[in-house]
C-alpha cells in the first residue's frame, strides 16, 4: 500500500488530539482535519432541521472552515458557530450521529477532501483505521478519564460554560464505553499506530515525539 501525506491523531474524548493536531499544522504547514467538528457540524445542522440529504450539500457550499490563532473557526452563513459546535450538548448529539452508518458514510468522502499532498493532520476516532488507512503516520493518544476530565473542564471555562466535574467523568466515561463498543468503526489504535500516554506528559512533550516521527517519515 502506497502510503500518503497524512498523520491521523484518534483516541478517546478530550486526549488532547485537537491541541496536537494544531501544533502539528503550525510546525509543518500540514492542512488540518477535525473529524469530530464535522460530526457537531452534522448535528447541529440536523437541529436547524436541515434535511439530511441536503446536509453534505450545505457543509460543501455553506461552510467555511478558517485556520486562525492556533484554533479552526467554522464560518455559517457568515456567522461564526465554533463556540456553539463545542457544547457539550451538541457533543453528546454529534456522538449518537457518529453511531450511525448513513452519517459516517456520508461524512466519509467529506473527510477524505481534505486530503492535500503537502501534507494533512487528521485528528479524531477512525482517522488512521478507517479513513486513512495509508497514512504515513498513526498516532493513538489517550489519557486517563480524571486527566480529560481535568482538560474538558478548563477547556469548558474559558468559553464561559457552566461545567460540573463528576458530571464530566460520568460523560467520558459513557462515550468510552459507547465509543470503544460499538459496532460501527468502534474506537481502537490502527495495528501500526504509535500509542501515546499523555496522563503524565505536557503538550511539548508529546509534540517532540510526534515532531521526530514527522521528521523520520516526511523528510
Amino acid at each position: 500500500m502506497k502510503k500518503i501525506n497524512v498523520v491521523t491523531i484518534d483516541g478517546p474524548s478530550a486526549s488532547g488530539k485537537g491541541a496536537l493536531s494544531r501544533s502539528i499544522a503550525y510546525r509543518f504547514g500540514f492542512d488540518i482535519l477535525d473529524s469530530g467538528l464535522l460530526y457537531r457540524l452534522y448535528a447541529f445542522l440536523s437541529h436547524l432541521k436541515i434535511d439530511s440529504d441536503n446536509i453534505s450539500e450545505v457543509i460543501s457550499k455553506d461552510i467555511s472552515f478558517v485556520a486562525e490563532d492556533d484554533s479552526v473557526h467554522v464560518i455559517y452563513e457568515e456567522n461564526e458557530i465554533t463556540n456553539q459546535l463545542r457544547s457539550e450538548d451538541i457533543a453528546k448529539i454529534a456522538s449518537e450521529y457518529s453511531a450511525k452508518k448513513e452519517v459516517r458514510e456520508l461524512l466519509f468522502d467529506i473527510q477524505r477532501s481534505f486530503y492535500n499532498e503537502k501534507g494533512l493532520v487528521a485528528d479524531g476516532r477512525d482517522m488512521g483505521t478507517v479513513v486513512f488507512k495509508d497514512a504515513k503516520i498513526k498516532i493513538f493518544l489517550t489519557a486517563s478519564t480524571e486527566i480529560r476530565a481535568k482538560r474538558r473542564y478548563l477547556e469548558l471555562q474559558n468559553r464561559g460554560q457552566e461545567v460540573n466535574m463528576p458530571a464530566l467523568i460520568a460523560d467520558i466515561e459513557k462515550r468510552d464505553l459507547k465509543d470503544s463498543s460499538r459496532e460501527l468503526s468502534p474506537l481502537s489504535p490502527a495495528e501500526d499506530a504509535h500509542i501515546i500516554d499523555s496522563s503524565e506528559m505536557s503538550l511539548e512533550e508529546v509534540f517532540s515525539v510526534t515532531e521526530n516521527l514527522i521528521n523520520e517519515e516526511f523528510i
